[in-house]
């Protein structure tokens, strides 16, 4: 796995030429290629953790542990970066607001990462078919769509109106940078965005002077800087991630811990496995379309080895993790897949995760820059789950689709609640889901054949690779 074989006298390859996982370039350009990944995963790798409440730093030299991880695992076939993932976040803003700390948080993820790891394993074992005969792209759609737009609620009344005019603009600006930037411009426009916004806000508060808003946890309004440094100063330049404490003013300031369980809090969460393994699917697919390999014997390694990497570093106060678009589309415009550069990418995220004044200047970034991010982030999360449909030919005319999802989106998006006891409900994403899978899968067993015969023709799904005949064998199964 690290004997990569040196190709095209280690320089850059001629046009049309590719570089394969194991094959690599000299090591000063796969340096740059391994920085290159770095700046890719950077942004949403950071600010994910501070929605979440989590430590950024603890988060970016966790990525790199992550990456590692899943390489070792999948022994080098499958070239990923592991970034901090975006599928637990409504989960977490649920946890927060019934009261649950960092500890408990983690501790629910790590359960998380745990159950994805035994899906990955079960998949190895019984074949990567089984994915879609369990999970189909109907199904893995709504359950992504759900999770994303659950979270609008968290931005109409925590971020957004910590400054609505911050937030609006950063808005605006993520919008026309992701939509007119061109190239790798355009795919880190999140984080471009969160810059923008952090030096607007400094400039605001140079200019205009103060802002009177509601901070998280406040009772009521205080007038306060929109940029507050305090904590910047106090962070040494080099060190380890800080541990959890409670600051002066009463609140959690999240660093490294260990995970505390509540069944509850783990049921809010679990529905993320379903959005990881589409996700980890439909990466691993495009992975083998870009270097022509067949990687569906591996796919459940590779979900499985996503599991095991969450596992690890939420079991130490880190945000969870899953494979990274950005970086595989740093592939697709370099055509160089050695894996090489990942491990070179984990490596300098590792060293990046030791400086607590780089994760304190992440952590002060505004509430009102976050609001202006998160509308456009919860918003492309949910309409994920409207892409995998189209990708797919769902059909919508067919009752044995429309009316399980129909039911089980509104659930979540309405946090509608199932009350069995005064210690113990199901709500939100958690009952959506569950109403989402076990709705779809009684409605397709209870319809009449032409509507089963119906879905059958529905293209399959391009993460889990199968070919139509074999879609029907599944559907069959």
């Amino acid at each position: 796995m690290f004997g990569w074989r040196e190709v095209y006298g280690g320089r850059t390859p001629p046009p049309g030429r590719v570089v394969a996982p194991d094959e690599r370039l000299s090591w000063p350009r796969m340096v740059g290629l391994g920085a290159q990944h770095v700046v890719a995963m950077f942004g949403a790798t950071f600010v994910f953790p501070i929605v979440m409440g989590l430590n950024p730093q603890l988060a970016i030299m966790m990525s790199g542990v992550a990456t590692i991880c899943f390489l070792l695992i999948v022994k080098g076939i499958v070239p990923s970066y592991l970034g901090t993932s975006a599928s637990f976040v409504s989960a977490v803003a649920a946890i927060r607001a019934q009261g649950g700390d960092s500890a408990q948080v983690t501790g629910a993820i790590l359960v998380a990462g745990l159950v994805l790891a035994l899906c990955g394993l079960l998949i190895h074992l019984l074949g990567f078919r089984v994915l879609h005969a369990v999970l189909p792209p109907v199904v893995t759609g709504a359950v992504v769509m759900l999770i994303g737009f659950n979270l609008a609620p968290v931005v109409a009344s925590v971020y957004w109106p910590q400054d609505q005019w911050v937030a609006l603009v950063t808005m605006v600006f993520v919008i026309v940078v992701a939509v007119a930037a061109r190239g790798f411009v355009g795919r880190i426009a999140i984080f471009l965005g969160l810059i923008f916004g952090y030096l607007l806000s400094w400039l605001l508060d140079r200019v205009a002077g103060p802002i009177t808003s509601v901070l998280p946890g406040a009772s009521g309004p205080t007038t306060h800087d929109r940029v507050d440094w305090s904590g910047v100063a106090a962070a040494p330049w080099v060190g380890f991630p800080p541990h959890t404490t409670t600051g002066a003013d009463g609140n959690e300031v999240a660093g490294w811990h260990a995970p505390a369980f509540s069944f509850a809090f783990i049921l809010l969460v679990l529905p993320a496995v379903v959005a990881l393994i589409a996700e980890n699917a439909g990466h691993v697919k495009a992975v083998a379309e870009m270097t022509g390999r067949d990687l569906n014997p591996v796919m459940g390694k590779a979900i499985g080895a996503d599991g095991v990497a969450t596992m690890l570093a939420s079991s130490v106060g880190g945000s969870p993790t899953t494979t990274y678009a950005e970086n595989i589309g740093v592939m697709a415009a370099t055509r160089i897949y050695s894996t090489a550069a990942y491990f070179i990418a984990a490596i300098v995220a590792i060293l990046f995760g030791f400086s607590p004044k780089f994760g304190a200047i992440i952590s002060a970034t505004p509430g009102g820059v976050l609001g202006g991010i998160t509308v456009v982030l919860y918003g492309m999360i949910g309409l994920l789950g409207a892409k995998i449909w189209k990708e797919n030919g769902v059909d919508f005319g067919n009752p044995i689709n429309l009316v399980p999802l129909a039911a089980g989106i509104i659930i979540a998006i309405g946090d509608t609640s199932l009350v069995f006891s005064p210690t113990f409900q199901l709500s939100g994403i958690a009952l959506g889901t569950i109403v989402t899978i076990a709705g779809y899968h009684l409605a397709r067993w209870l319809a009449p054949e032409h509507l089963r015969e119906q879905q059958r023709l529905e293209r399959p799904c391009p993460g889990v690779g199968l070919s139509p005949a074999e879609q029907r064998g599944a559907a069959d199964a």
